[in-house]
């Protein structure tokens, strides 16, 4: 099997991968009452482990959701890079990590993740508004609670990756034996 044909994505795949970005987007939509407070992270890191580059279709379909349904303002354009930041700390784990590490690594990178939004964030907000550096850590630091949420949540949400893994795992087994 060539590399061309590797990277094909079957209609299962397009299908599955469609499926988890419109997960994403109506698991935020729904937990939205809750400021900074929601799945995402978990979403991401466990498509990641499961299926590794191809992780980014289902983020991008939950981005363009996002954009498609909140308009495509200067709040959305960090989207396209803070989810990539988080799979790519994903992709540099190893893969052969026990299910003990996983179960601690998994949910400490998860909240990481949220304690750092803000600064992830912050670059985009900058250049948009033209914020100096001082100014970019007074935005920074008016966000810091958010962030403690946000980190807080993202460690209970990044619990469910390994079980959800295990699941996920389980179920394609039992529908590629058919």
């Amino acid at each position: 099997m060539n590399s061309h044909t590797q990277n094909k994505l079957s209609l299962y795949e397009m299908a599955l991968f469609s499926m988890f970005g419109a997960m994403m987007y109506i698991s935020k939509v729904l937990m939205q009452f809750l400021p900074n407070v929601h799945l995402l992270g978990m979403f991401v890191i466990l498509l990641t482990v499961l299926y590794r580059k191809k992780a980014l279709i289902p983020i991008y379909v939950f981005v363009l959701l996002e954009g498609f349904s909140q308009g495509f303002n200067a709040w959305w354009f960090p989207y396209l890079y803070v989810w990539t930041v988080l799979w790519g700390v994903v992709m540099l784990l190893p893969k052969n990590m026990s299910k003990t590490v996983q179960a601690v690594v998994y949910p400490i990178v998860c909240s990481l993740h949220g304690f750092l939004f803000g600064i992830l964030y912050a670059p985009a907000q900058a250049l948009f508004f033209g914020l100096n550096f001082e100014q970019t850590l007074a935005w920074i630091a008016a966000g810091l609670y958010f962030d403690l949420i946000h980190g807080i949540s993202n460690l209970f949400a990044g619990i469910l990756v390994l079980p959800l893994k295990e699941a996920i795992g389980h179920l394609e087994k039992s529908l590629h034996k058919r």
